[in-house]
């Protein structure tokens, strides 16, 4: 069985291709789904991944 490692900020943000404000930006207004360890913002790539398919990240849907 392989565990999947928890991946930072500037990982995740590399991974996609955007900023790190992006990503703050994502968690807060678009429920980005990220997992608080301390101070600090941890994510599963599955999950995210999973997420921008749904079109979780679609600039076009309407915003709180």
């Amino acid at each position: 069985m392989t565990v999947e490692p928890w991946v930072s900020v500037d990982q995740m943000a590399a991974h996609l291709g955007v900023t790190r404000d992006s990503i703050y930006r994502w968690i807060d207004r678009k429920a980005l789904p990220a997992h608080r360890v301390g101070r600090l913002w941890k994510f599963k790539v599955s999950e995210v991944d999973a997420w921008v398919r749904a079109g979780g990240a679609d600039e076009h849907k309407d915003q709180d």
